[in-house]
């Protein structure tokens, strides 16, 4: 992969806090990663926290972790801790994994 795709791509492993279980968040996260054509996963934590892995273009990942920051009614989210990394390319898809 050359520098200029790099600068183009990202990834973002986020956390996501508050009443986010139990109101269909990661199934919302799915569907807003797939319109926005991203890769990765999202899934429940035993602690109440709701994780993902966001990969595609930098913008549009961008524009999922701001998303995350609301997500749909009912959820009310609290906190969101993100973490940014280069594109790894290792997802054909977004699922939901737990």
């Amino acid at each position: 992969m050359d520098s200029s795709t790099e600068a183009k791509t990202l990834r973002a492993h986020v956390f996501i806090s508050g009443r986010v279980q139990g109101v269909s968040f990661r199934w919302f996260t799915q569907r807003k990663a797939e319109e926005l054509g991203l890769t990765g996963w999202v899934r429940n934590l035993w602690d109440g926290r709701v994780e993902a892995v966001f990969e595609g273009d930098a913008g549009l990942v961008r524009q999922a972790v701001a998303w995350c920051h609301t997500g749909e009614p009912p959820a009310r989210v609290t906190d969101v801790d993100v973490t940014y990394a280069p594109f790894s390319g290792e997802f054909h898809s977004f699922r939901i994994t737990g």
